[in-house]
């Protein structure tokens, strides 16, 4: 193919025109294997004009991004993670009294959690752990250093640690621009971090509240600012966790799926239009022109031309219905004939639906990847439709709901380290939303992780 005779498109496709304006499409969907590479992390990077290194979010320091765009792509696998971040915020984050187990109703506690928006801060931390597993949050001092005033989110996709040092500790933690190999590191962000085991103890020893480990009560640092990671477990010593969703993309199923989509859209724009397939030997042309005469190359180009229209004419039109084609042919040495001219009719049947099930099958393996159950979620995708009864869903959701304790702990940490440095008299508690069935008169009620008292939606 020459290069005239490829013209390119402004889409997913590779589209070329050739000549005798023959038509072919070619769609592509990239091995999702290769995004996610299994190198978690590379060799340590410096930052310039710093004496940081930090280690790369992945084998090309583009993990995250790479993740979040796999993930946008898929429809399926996007409302699973918004399902899974609304899931895991239940009724919101509360601080309850430890005197009552009710929402506390100190002024100064209710004065932080609104001048800190705490609402929208643990929402943030939620999508941070469904997303990458880790969550950062930075705490303000306040100046005499006797209260932690401000509590911050950190985009996990921004963040980047440090490179442990000979105790395998990790002290800072490097927040900026790392999207597309940003080469200006100018303007990152540089946060102690605070120890991730303890980092309530890390605080107060910093602050020489508590004794260090040459056994003095002494003030270790002038900063006010620190990070706070909150990670959930994953298999192996890593700087970045591994989560256990990625699965889906070492696997097949995603691309399955993705291929599905494609190779559906193909059908429909490439396919339905086609109702004939005409078949012209090739000798055809000449005979044509050598019956009419005419010799000369463009002329000739110009009487094919034409021949092109007449059987496109013929072969299409409702007012050319029952008219006949006369095409001559011949025989071959072995006595097959050969036609001058083949009209195929082609079946006028929808095209794609014979992947119905396979849509409906690759559609619940990306939920079960991602701990969902597809009725959940919505109607399940493809042809047929099978949906659970009610008492099935409010079971499904009640154990959906229950399975979040665990990420509440995690996400619990930078709060029982503000509580903690405070001297507050409250826990942070994120009840859930319970379905219930019709006789007890509610529609839903809350239950508390951190006690066995049913709450009702309207006691606060």
């Amino acid at each position: 193919m020459n290069n005239q005779d490829k013209k390119w498109y402004p889409n997913n496709s590779e589209v070329f025109e050739i000549k005798d304006s023959v038509l072919c499409s070619i769609e592509t969907v990239e091995d999702s294997a290769t995004v996610f590479d299994e190198e978690v992390f590379g060799n340590a990077i410096h930052i310039p004009g710093t004496p940081y290194k930090y280690i790369p979010f992945g084998a090309d320091d583009q993990l995250p991004y790479n993740l979040i765009r796999q993930i946008g792509k898929d429809e399926i696998m996007s409302q699973n993670k918004f399902f899974n971040i609304l899931t895991c915020y239940g009724n919101g984050l509360q601080y309850v009294d430890a005197q009552t187990d009710k929402p506390t109703k100190n002024a100064e506690i209710k004065s932080f959690m609104m001048r800190n928006s705490l609402a929208e801060f643990f929402l943030e931390q939620t999508t941070d752990l469904k997303y990458f597993f880790f969550a950062v949050a930075v705490i303000i001092l306040s100046k005499d250093r006797t209260k932690i005033v401000k509590i911050r989110h950190k985009e996990a996709c921004y963040c980047r640690f440090e490179e442990a040092d000979e105790q395998g500790r990790i002290n800072h933690v490097f927040y900026g621009n790392f999207k597309d190999g940003a080469k200006n590191k100018k303007n990152i962000e540089v946060i102690r971090l605070l120890d991730q085991k303890d980092p309530l103890g890390n605080l107060l020893v910093l602050v020489g509240r508590e004794p260090g480990e040459d056994g003095l009560c002494r003030e270790r640092t002038k900063e006010n600012k620190f990070a706070i990671v909150s990670r959930f477990p994953t298999p192996g010593l890593q700087y970045y966790p591994v989560p256990y969703y990625t699965s889906i993309f070492r696997g097949d199923w995603y691309d399955i799926k993705r291929l599905i989509g494609v190779g559906k859209k193909a059908k429909l724009r490439n396919s339905t239009s086609i109702k004939y397939h005409v078949e012209v030997h090739k000798d055809y042309w000449d005979q044509i022109c050598s019956n009419e005469g005419i010799y000369d190359p463009e002329e000739r180009k110009k009487r094919v031309k034409k021949e092109y229209e007449n059987i496109k004419n013929f072969v299409t039109g409702i007012e050319n219905s029952g008219k006949v084609w006369i095409s001559g042919f011949y025989q071959n040495p072995d006595g097959k004939e050969i036609s001058m001219i083949k009209i195929n009719c082609l079946d006028k049947v929808k095209e794609g639906g014979d992947w119905s099930d396979d849509i409906q099958e690759s559609a619940n393996t990306l939920c079960y990847a991602e701990n969902i159950h597809p009725n959940l979620v919505g109607a399940v995708p493809g042809k047929a439709q099978s949906n659970n009864s009610g008492s099935d869903k409010r079971e499904l959701f009640t154990l959906k709901q229950s399975l979040e304790k665990a990420p509440h702990d995690i996400l619990a940490k930078p709060h029982n380290v503000v509580i903690g440095y405070n001297g507050w008299d409250v826990y942070p508690d994120v009840p859930l939303i319970m379905l219930t069935t019709l006789d007890k008169k509610n529609d839903a009620k809350k239950v508390s992780m951190n006690n066995d008292q049913e709450k009702d939606p309207n006691d606060e």
